[in-house]
């Protein structure tokens, strides 16, 4: 009988090793297959400026794309973009076609229930943008009570206009696809970060203009990647808190914005 009943505790405790050691390889997994391919893949939209789009010889360039190769190579890796549109970008990302995404993510409780982050590596805001010859001028979202927002479905601004009662919200694919139906007069405004407006407007040629910065509504960029891999949550966190060490991410703003937006946005 005390035979028995060493033998049987010690077939669970075989059990709770093998079981503890089998987590163990999981929760390493994803850091172990990139290290084996020396590749770290990233999805983006690709369609996003100034943050990641197709230069004129069809190369993807921004500040995004910049941030994602210098996160890549800190952590010995070579970089491969996945382009995707933002409304599946998530899903995709939880599906293993990517193993990060690097395109203006926030940080928000909701994602963070289903996936983790690494350290915010830029700070913006809301801000609205709207038809150049519209003369009313919106001054936050409250003024925007029965009239149609355009945003890029499953955003941060997605989400922020539905916060507000009574306004009528319509979700795009992504930026350019809002833009157009705005400067075409099918919706009355749009939400989007105010770092790329600047940029997109100057380029698209529409007859846009940017509105009012939306208070409170301020956002910290990470780079998100899926739950279970603290060994790679390391790796990763170590490679963007170095890029901010040694001035890299700073440099990366003054190039792109003129300004550090690594930094919080004062309050």
């Amino acid at each position: 009988m005390k035979s028995s009943k060493i033998w049987f505790k010690g077939l669970l405790l075989a059990v709770a090793l093998n079981f503890t050691g089998a987590a163990a390889v999981h929760a390493e997994d994803l850091l172990q297959s990139v290290k084996a391919s020396g590749v770290l893949k990233i999805g983006l939209e690709g369609t996003y400026p100034p943050f990641g789009y197709r230069d004129s010889a069809g190369k993807l360039d921004g500040f995004d794309v910049a941030v994602a190769k210098a996160v890549a190579t800190r952590m010995g890796l070579k970089p491969v973009f996945v382009t995707t549109e933002w409304s599946g970008i998530i899903a995709g990302l939880q599906a293993g076609k990517f193993d990060v995404i690097v395109n203006q993510v926030s940080i928000t409780p909701q994602r963070q229930q289903v996936l983790d982050f690494t350290p915010p590596y830029a700070y913006s805001s809301a801000q609205l943008i709207e038809r150049t010859s519209d003369k009313r001028n919106f001054k936050s979202l409250a003024d925007l009570k029965g009239k149609k927002v355009g945003v890029s479905l499953g955003s941060n601004f997605a989400d922020l206009a539905h916060s507000e009662p009574g306004v009528i919200v319509k979700t795009y694919p992504g930026a350019p696809e809002t833009l157009s139906d705005l400067a075409d007069g099918r919706i009355d405004a749009s939400i989007n970060d105010r770092l790329m407006l600047p940029y997109l407007i100057k380029t698209s040629h529409l007859p846009l203009r940017t509105g009012a910065l939306l208070n409170g509504a301020k956002f910290e960029m990470g780079i998100p990647f899926r739950k279970g891999n603290p060994a790679f949550a390391k790796a990763i966190d170590d490679a963007v808190s170095s890029l901010r060490q040694d001035g890299t991410l700073r440099k990366l703003s003054m190039q792109w914005f003129g300004t550090d937006v690594s930094r919080p946005i004062a309050q």
